[in-house]
C-alpha cells in the first residue's frame, strides 16, 4: 500500500482501488450481521451484505479483521474541542488564561484522538472563548494538514446578554466571554447571520443558564428571541441546536423549532414528548455530568451515586420511556478527548439497549444531522469504517477497542 507521513510519527494508507474488509460480524448501522463483508472503491462502499452474494473483483486488497466488529464510523453529537478535562484546568482558567493560539494547538491532538478512537465525524458545539478555531480546525482537516474527524462546528455559540461566563468580577472589569452576546430581535438576527457569514455550519443557543454564580438555571432568551433564530438560521439551509436543562427553557427551545436539546436533565415526560412529536433529538451528555461529579470529590468505586447522577437516571428513563430519539454525544473536551465511549457506557448503564446506542451514534445521528452518506455501511455511502476488537452488543465497553480507522476511504488506523 502506498503511505503518506503525516507529522513525525504517524502515517496514512490509501486504500488500493478495491479494497474488501472481512470481519467476523458487520453492524451495518440498523443491524448485526454474520457472514458479511465490505467492499470499499475509493472513498465509496460499493458492496454491503453476505460474502456469498459478491464476486470479488480482480486486483481487490483483502483486509482480514478477525475477532472484530465492522461497523460505520461514530458520530459524536456533542463535543468542545477546543476545550479540556476540568481537572486539568478549570472553565474560567481555559476561557481567561490560555490563548486561542495555544487552545488550537491542543485542539489538532484532540481531534486527532478522536478520530483514532474510532470518531469520523464530529459536532462541535462551541468554541468557549476560542472565537472561531473550531472552523479552521475543520478547514486544516479538510485541507489535509491535520488528521481528525469531519467536524460540524457552531463557532462562539449565541447566549443572552449577561447569562454566561466567566462571571465573578465586579461590574467594572470585561473578561472575554465563553460566547456571543445578544439580546433583542434584531440583535439576534444579526448575530446569527454573522456567526454563518464566519463559517459556522449550525447555531447553539443557550435557552437557559444561571444568571449569577452558583444560582439555578432559567431562561434566558425570550420566545420570539428564539423563533427569529431558528428562523434566520434556517432560512440559510442551516438549523439550531439548544442548550437547555429546565422544563422553560426545553419548552421555549421546542415552541421555537430547534433541531437537538443539549442535556435536558430538567426534562419532564411532557417535554420528552413534545419534542418526539417534533422530531426534536435529545443529546443527554450523561458522560459530562458523571465526570463533573466525580471531579467535585464522587469516588464511583466506593461513594453511593449522588443526587445530581440519580436524577440524571431518572431524566434520562423518562426520555426513554417517551420514545424521543437519543442523541449521542458526551460533551467531550469536559473529559478527555478519546474517550469518547464513555457516554456509550453510560447510556446502556442507564438503562439503553446496547444495539439502540449503537445505532443512535451511526445512523441515528447521521439521520439527525443530515448526513445523507453517513452512518451506514450501505452501498454509495461514503467509507467511514471502523472495526472494534469483540461484539459490543454482547459489552458495550469493547467500543473503547477500536483497531481499525477509515475515513473517506483513507486507512488511519490498521
Amino acid at each position: 500500500m502506498k503511505s503518506i507521513l503525516l507529522f513525525c510519527f504517524f502515517s496514512i494508507h490509501l486504500a488500493s482501488s478495491q479494497t474488501l474488509l472481512k470481519a467476523d460480524r458487520v453492524f451495518d448501522g440498523t443491524e448485526m450481521h454474520e457472514n458479511w463483508v465490505v467492499l470499499v472503491e475509493g472513498n465509496q462502499i460499493t458492496y454491503a451484505g453476505n460474502s456469498n452474494g459478491l464476486t470479488k473483483p480482480a486486483n481487490t486488497t483483502e483486509i482480514e479483521l478477525q475477532g472484530t466488529t465492522l461497523m460505520p464510523g461514530i458520530i459524536e453529537g456533542h463535543s468542545h474541542v477546543l476545550l479540556h478535562p476540568y481537572n486539568e484546568t478549570d472553565w474560567n482558567d481555559q476561557v481567561l488564561k490560555e490563548s486561542p493560539v495555544e487552545r488550537a494547538i491542543r485542539g489538532t491532538v484532540h481531534v486527532k484522538n478522536s478520530l483514532l478512537a474510532g470518531v469520523t465525524t464530529m459536532r462541535d458545539l462551541g468554541a468557549e472563548g476560542a472565537g472561531y478555531s473550531d472552523v479552521y480546525l475543520k478547514k486544516t482537516i479538510d485541507d489535509g494538514i491535520i488528521i481528525g474527524p469531519r467536524l460540524l462546528v457552531a463557532g462562539p455559540a449565541i447566549v443572552a446578554t449577561g447569562a454566561y461566563g466567566p462571571k465573578g468580577f465586579h461590574d467594572g472589569v470585561s473578561v472575554p466571554l465563553g460566547a456571543e452576546p445578544a439580546s433583542g430581535v434584531d440583535q439576534c438576527i444579526e448575530t446569527v447571520r454573522r456567526q454563518m457569514g464566519n463559517g459556522a455550519d449550525l447555531i447553539k443557543i443557550y435557552a437557559d443558564y444561571r444568571w449569577t454564580p452558583g444560582a439555578d438555571s432559567q431562561p434566558t432568551f425570550l420566545q420570539e428571541e428564539i423563533d427569529v433564530m431558528v428562523a434566520t438560521a434556517k432560512s440559510a439551509g442551516k438549523y439550531v441546536v439548544a442548550h437547555a436543562g429546565t422544563p422553560e427553557g426545553m419548552k421555549r427551545a421546542i415552541l421555537g423549532g430547534v433541531e437537538t436539546i443539549e442535556h435536558g436533565d430538567g426534562g419532564t415526560l411532557e417535554i420528552f414528548k413534545m419534542m418526539k412529536d417534533k422530531g426534536i433529538g435529545l443529546c443527554p451528555t450523561l458522560a459530562a455530568g458523571d465526570a463533573i461529579t466525580q471531579y467535585r470529590g464522587w469516588n464511583k468505586a466506593t461513594d453511593p451515586e449522588p443526587d445530581r447522577i440519580q436524577q440524571k437516571r431518572k431524566s434520562f428513563k423518562m426520555a426513554l420511556d417517551s420514545g424521543v430519539q437519543i442523541v449521542f454525544g458526551g460533551d467531550v473536551g469536559v473529559f478527555t478527548h478519546g474517550e469518547n465511549y464513555r457516554e456509550m457506557e453510560l447510556m446502556v448503564d442507564y438503562g439503553m439497549k446496547p444495539l439502540a446506542v449503537l445505532k443512535s451514534a451511526t445512523s441515528g445521528n447521521a439521520n439527525m444531522f443530515h448526513l445523507n452518506q453517513l452512518g451506514k455501511l450501505k452501498e454509495g455511502f461514503l467509507a467511514d469504517i471502523i472495526a472494534i476488537e469483540g461484539n459490543p452488543v454482547k459489552d458495550i465497553t469493547i467500543v473503547k477497542n477500536v483497531s481499525f480507522v477509515m475515513k473517506d476511504g483513507l486507512i488511519y488506523k490498521d
